[in-house]
């Protein structure tokens, strides 16, 4: 892998918007591992950090905030987005705002345009 290539991690039990997102990402140059669950994600945080994270909010067994902040925790520099394309994530993210954890949200369905620009950024 070249020195400057980045690793994005996609945790979304969705299939679609999880492959999509990689499909979408490896033509320019990003390395993007998806998960289907965020147990296995955050696994594979230990032995291959990611650089961004990008992990749907709402999920069984854990939520995209609960994973995010668990990354966050061991992995500071690594960014994170937020998908949703539920309403209660919205209060989720406000309760995670309230405790000091503030994540960027885009909203489902993201064009993949506008998913790129967001990392490039």
């Amino acid at each position: 892998m070249p020195e400057n290539e980045k690793t994005v991690f996609v945790v979304d039990d969705e299939t679609s918007h999880r492959w999509d997102s990689r499909d979408h990402l490896k033509p320019v140059g990003i390395k993007a591992r998806g998960f289907d669950d965020p147990q296995k994600a955050l696994a594979a945080c230990s032995t291959h950090p990611p650089d961004l994270l990008i992990t749907d909010v709402l999920m069984p067994g854990m939520t995209g905030i609960e994973l995010a902040t668990r990354v966050k925790s061991f992995l500071p520099q690594c960014a994170v987005f937020l998908l949703s394309g539920r309403a209660e994530a919205t209060d989720l993210l406000e309760e995670a705002r309230q405790r000091g954890q503030d994540f960027d949200l885009i909203l489902k369905p993201v064009h993949p345009d506008d998913l790129l620009t967001k990392i490039r950024a």
